[in-house]
C-alpha cells in the first residue's frame, strides 16, 4: 500500500506538468495531471479524489483561484497554490480561499516534497477538527431533541423532568431504539398534531 499522498497537478504549462509529475512519481507519489481548471473539474466529477492538489494560479480561461473556492467549500480537498509571481495580493487571496501553501515557480521537486508533506499533515489535522466539530454538532442536536421531547412528555403526563426522561429512556430501551430517535418521533408527532389543530381552526 502506498503511504504517499496522491497528487493532482493543475497547470497549463506542459513542461512544468511533465517535470514535476516525473519527479514526484520517482519519489513515490501517485500523480494525475490536468491542464486547466475545466480539466480538473471534469476529473473530479468522475469521482477522482486526490489527497492533495497543486494548483497554478494564472491559467488561460479560468483562474486557479476559481477552483480553489470549490476545493475549500465543496470538495474539501487540500491544495497548494503555484504562481510565477510573488504577489502579496494573490497570496492573501490564496490563503483566504483555504490554500495550505503557496510556492513561486520555478519549483524543483526537492523543494516541493517538504511543502507537500507539510500541507498533507496540516490537512489531516484540519479534517480531524472538522470531524470533531461535526460530531459535537450532532451530539448537541440530539441533546436538544431529547430535551424538547422531555418537556413535551412532562406537559402531556404532568410529571417532573426526571420522571419524563426515565419514561422516554425506558420506552426507547423496550423498543430497542436510540433515545434521540424516539425524541425526534415525539417532536414530529406534536408538530403533526399542532398542524392538524391549526387546519381545523381555519376550517
Amino acid at each position: 500500500m502506498n503511504s504517499k499522498p496522491s497528487v493532482l497537478l493543475v497547470d497549463d504549462d506542459r513542461l512544468i506538468l511533465s517535470s514535476l509529475s516525473k519527479g514526484l512519481i520517482s519519489a513515490g507519489y501517485p500523480v494525475t495531471k490536468a491542464e486547466s481548471v475545466d480539466d480538473a473539474e471534469t476529473l473530479l466529477a468522475t469521482g477522482e479524489r486526490p489527497d492533495l492538489i497543486l494548483l497554478d494560479v494564472n491559467m488561460p480561461g479560468r483562474s486557479g483561484l476559481e477552483l480553489a473556492v470549490r476545493l475549500s467549500t465543496v470538495d474539501f480537498i487540500p491544495f497548494i497554490m503555484l504562481t510565477a509571481y510573488n504577489d502579496e495580493q494573490i497570496v492573501e487571496q490564496a490563503s483566504a480561499n483555504g490554500a495550505l501553501g503557496y510556492l513561486v515557480k520555478p519549483i524543483d521537486v526537492p523543494q516541493l516534497i517538504p511543502a507537500i508533506e507539510a500541507a498533507f499533515a496540516r490537512a489531516k489535522d484540519i479534517n480531524k477538527l472538522r470531524d470533531t466539530g461535526n460530531q459535537l454538532q450532532t451530539a448537541l442536536a440530539s441533546d436538544r431533541d431529547i430535551s424538547i421531547a422531555v418537556g413535551i412528555t412532562m406537559v402531556q403526563y404532568r410529571i417532573d423532568r426526571r420522571s419524563a426522561f426515565e419514561m422516554l429512556r425506558k420506552t426507547a430501551r423496550d423498543q430497542r431504539r436510540r433515545l434521540s430517535e424516539l425524541a425526534m418521533e415525539v417532536i414530529k408527532a406534536i408538530e403533526i398534531l399542532n398542524l392538524d389543530v391549526t387546519r381545523n381552526k381555519k376550517d
